[in-house]
């Protein structure tokens, strides 16, 4: 098996660069969007990725419609997507499942134990694929 692709949608430039560093050391392929509009585009235009990384506050199309869209298209129903954003009040978690999210991760993200959680979440999708 090839190196997962990782689409990672985030707006803000600190926290893009510092999860691209973290999965790329990690030795995974990762895209990026800075927000909600390329990331549909990419997922139209380029192979799509093995996980979707999306922050949930974006300019122009928020991360909840966008999670929304993805879990709507056929092409992109199938693909695993984690919320990877600082909406950390009660009830946010169960918003973004409610919107079509796969999995949360919480910002400030725990940079100890970052790389594990998304290799779990690649870990769920494998085993859903067989």
């Amino acid at each position: 098996m090839g190196t997962n692709r990782i689409l990672l949608v985030e707006d803000d430039a600190d926290n893009q660069e510092m999860v691209c560093f973290l999965l790329e050391r990690a030795g995974y392929n990762v895209i990026t969007a800075n927000n909600g509009r390329e990331a549909l585009a990419a997922i139209q235009q380029q192979q799509p990725p093995d996980l979707i990384l999306l922050d949930l506050s974006l300019p122009d199309l928020d991360g909840w419609a966008v999670a929304r869209q993805l879990k709507a298209a056929p092409e992109s129903q199938h693909i695993p997507l984690v919320a990877l954003t600082a909406h950390t009040l009660p009830g946010d978690r169960r918003k973004a499942l409610s919107a079509g999210c796969d999995g949360y991760i919480a910002k400030p993200m725990k940079v100890a134990t970052f790389v594990e959680d998304i290799r779990k979440y690649l870990r769920v999708a494998l085993e859903d694929k067989t």
